[in-house]
């Protein structure tokens, strides 16, 4: 564990993508969220890390013996780890995103990878995919678990609008934009179901630790 600033912490696990660790920032995640100590702010989970920002005045004023800000969620963290060993992880959720193939670089994924259409369609669809993380947008999810037959690099130049709702592939990664922007992914496809919705109170359809599955339509 670190100090990332003077309110915030950091539990770090290294530098890998793994099933297991990224679980266990899920959980972690979800202890803070429904266990939160006065003070806490927010949680942010990442490949393989948690970050804890919290009010530094607000915790010394509540837990004035227990020594500085930073140690006392540094014990907190640590008591997290212990709670969760002995406890069974959730099962994941599962979202069905449902998409329209008809993306204006289909084709050239399918010819970059010497692939017909629907054999794309088909691999892109085949997958489970795992959220193991947020960010970029608000609502955009990085997603594992695309299969390396459709990889596909991003466009040399970049577009400088994306639809909301735009499936695509970069690289070894697919994804979804949830809010219209810039973007060099290759798009393969669209769905009609919001990502990002600032009126709900989950504001995120997805989250990190949940798993996805596309499913053609149309």
């Amino acid at each position: 564990m670190f100090s990332l600033s003077d309110s915030s912490i950091t539990l770090d696990f290294g530098a890998v993508i793994e099933v297991d660790i990224n679980s266990l920032v899920a959980q972690l995640f979800d202890y803070c969220q429904t266990n939160p100590f006065t003070g806490y702010q927010e949680a942010v989970p990442a490949y393989a890390s948690l970050t804890v920002f919290y009010d530094v005045v607000q915790v010394r004023s509540a837990y004035p013996h227990a020594g500085t800000a930073y140690k006392l969620i540094e014990n907190y963290l640590i008591d997290a780890l212990k709670n969760l060993a002995s406890t069974e992880a959730k099962e994941s959720n599962l979202i069905e995103i449902p998409v329209i193939y008809d993306g204006e670089d289909l084709s050239f994924v399918a010819e970059y990878n010497q692939l017909s259409i629907d054999e794309v369609i088909q691999i892109h669809t085949q997958a489970t995919y795992r959220v193991y993380m947020m960010g970029f947008l608000p609502g955009f999810a990085y997603l594992g678990g695309m299969d390396e037959r459709i990889a596909t690099p991003r466009k040399s130049t970049p577009r400088t609008r994306v639809p909301a709702g735009s499936v695509g592939i970069a690289g070894k990664q697919t994804g979804i934009y949830p809010l219209e922007s810039p973007g060099g992914w290759q798009l393969i496809g669209r769905t009609s179901l919001p990502l990002f919705n600032m009126d709900s109170p989950n504001s995120t359809l997805l989250k990190a630790g949940d798993l996805v599955r596309f499913v053609r339509v149309g």
